[in-house]
């Protein structure tokens, strides 16, 4: 065989396998907030969709949802579950958030702005797939913590 072929190969196969691990990951799909079994505190906003696609070697997670205001939000992230922070777009309290996997159905995150870390999450698929609970942590503006539940049902 020539070098091309070879090539061409390593790369098909790269791209095969890159498919494959995305598409066993549990976090992948879309997922539809459970209202009557989530618990938000007064004045939460509430993320209602939450979108996890491949996006090459990464992961692209889509959140839609209502901010406390009663207004849409929509945010955007595109990186890897490994700890490190990736820009995230549209969402006014965070520039930046990571994912870091702690097993295969738990992830953790984190959301910074200028660095300073605004929110701290946990995430637990359940070991059928069909649902995952969210634990977030925050602060806010009058240095209130602020602790939410919310529990999604896979689409």
């Amino acid at each position: 065989m020539n070098r091309k072929t070879i090539l061409l190969t390593l790369v098909a196969l790269f791209a095969a396998v890159t498919v494959c691990v995305a598409a066993d990951d549990v976090n992948m799909g879309t997922w539809k907030l459970n209202e009557a079994k989530s618990k938000f505190a007064p004045g939460s906003g509430k993320n209602t969709t939450v979108v996890y696609t491949a996006a090459g070697d990464n992961i692209k997670v889509t959140v839609d949802g209502v901010g406390a205001d009663g207004k849409a939000t929509h945010n955007e992230w595109t990186g890897k579950f490994d700890g490190k922070d990736y820009p995230v777009t549209g969402d006014s309290s965070a520039d930046t958030r990571s994912y870091k996997r702690v097993n295969s159905h738990t992830l953790d995150l984190t959301n910074k702005k200028g660095g300073k870390v605004t929110l701290t999450g946990h995430i637990v698929v359940a070991a059928d797939g069909k649902s995952r609970t969210v634990t977030t942590s925050s602060t806010d503006d009058k240095g209130k913590k602020i602790r939410n539940t919310a529990v999604y049902d896979k689409q």
